[in-house]
């Protein structure tokens, strides 16, 4: 498992990692309640955004967090509703959950 590694992980190679949309993975972070904050910062790259990047333990956090929610009522699109996920995102990601 990834929390016993050092080292930081962008967004995308935790997506892959977990086997998830990296639209998802990235609405689950950039709410602070969903993840620790010691578990990912926020890097500048030089780019006007800069890029958020996780602890191995993160992504655990995350892969935790969503089997959790897929055993709520609603499951993930409750999830994301209720957690304010912009309607286009949220159709993007349910269309790559339909596919699990």
């Amino acid at each position: 498992m990834m929390g016993n590694r050092g080292g930081l992980f962008t967004i995308a190679v935790a997506a892959k990692h977990l086997g998830e949309n990296v639209d998802l993975v990235d609405h689950i972070l950039s709410n602070s309640d969903n993840v620790d904050h010691a578990d990912m910062t926020h890097v500048h790259d030089g780019s006007e955004e800069g890029i958020t990047v996780i602890t191995g333990r993160g992504i655990e956090a995350v892969e935790e967090l969503l089997a959790d929610i897929r055993t709520w009522p609603g499951g993930l699109r409750q999830f994301l509703i209720d957690d304010h996920c912009d309607p286009e995102t949220m159709e993007l990601i349910m269309a790559d959950e339909a596919k699990r």
